[in-house]
């Protein structure tokens, strides 16, 4: 790979993680039941980026073949943003997607047997140590309080949007990204369109902007371009570089609803940074 594009897929799949890592804020913002938020998410985001394939004019056929991968991304997919989003209601933005970033371990362990890949010992060190600066960033495991709920309904998550990673994977190089996302979009949609009529939705309005920025912004848009960054990427490479997230995520916290980490909290996200940048300076070389 040229340096030129090897540094353009780069900073796209950056530019991915950091839109995508609104969500934290977000989903602890908007003052709703989270499966009526992930409805609207869905639905909203789904229907921008029909309308913008539609545009592009780009090929909606799956083949026969593909349906079922495809269909069951889209469950794991909302089945992540559910127990995500839970975690996030339970605890704060940091416990939240930090939570979530268990991800690149359970990426690195389930991407050679379900993609009979290689397995790199490297990879497994390089999680390992997001791991540690998960555990520093987390003031406390306990059975009794709503932290160690949290976290569990993170790690859930984060089962899912791996295996769902590795699904689209064997998929992102046959189909657009974008009409992967519309079609996962749309079976989320369709699953969760039934909460419409089981919660209150009279504080829809005020919640708006905020969930129109989670659909358009965040869902329609980062998770596009990061299904792109697999084109150019292993699962395993994206999904390290991408623990980054929670560092931006802690940021657009402390902006937007004032949670300020502690000095652990801290020295956690350098240690994910670090690895980043390791994982970043590797894949340039190879």
């Amino acid at each position: 790979m040229q340096k030129k594009q090897y540094l353009k897929n780069l900073i796209q799949l950056n530019f991915a993680v950091l839109i995508i890592s609104t969500s934290g804020t977000l989903g602890r913002y908007i003052d709703l039941p989270v499966p009526l938020i992930i409805l609207l998410r869905a639905l909203i985001g789904g229907v921008f980026l029909y309308l913008f394939c539609r545009w592009k004019k780009l090929s909606f056929k799956i083949h026969k073949k593909d349906q079922r991968t495809v269909f069951l991304s889209g469950v794991l997919m909302g089945i992540h943003w559910i127990a995500y989003f839970i975690s996030l209601k339970l605890s704060s933005v940091a416990i939240g997607m930090l939570s979530v970033f268990t991800y690149p371990i359970i990426t690195a362990f389930l991407e050679p047997l379900m993609l009979n890949i290689k397995f790199k010992k490297s990879n497994l060190l390089l999680g390992l140590m997001v791991l540690t600066g998960i555990y520093f960033l987390v003031p406390e495991f306990s059975l009794k309080n709503d932290e160690f709920k949290a976290i569990g309904f993170g790690v859930f998550s984060a089962l899912c949007y791996s295996i769902r990673n590795i699904y689209m994977k064997s998929k992102s190089t046959e189909y657009e990204g974008s009409i992967l996302m519309v079609y996962q979009l749309i079976i989320v949609s369709v699953l969760l369109s039934p909460v419409f009529f089981v919660y209150d939705i009279t504080g829809l309005q005020s919640s708006l902007p905020a969930i129109l920025i989670l659909a358009l912004l965040t869902t329609a848009t980062g998770h596009t371009l990061f299904i792109y960054s697999f084109r150019n990427f292993t699962i395993s490479t994206a999904s390290i570089i991408s623990s980054i997230q929670p560092v931006y995520g802690i940021i657009i916290g402390m902006i937007v609803l004032g949670e300020y980490p502690a000095l652990n909290t801290i020295f956690g996200g350098v240690l994910i940074l670090g690895t980043v940048l390791i994982e970043s300076i590797r894949s340039f070389k190879e």
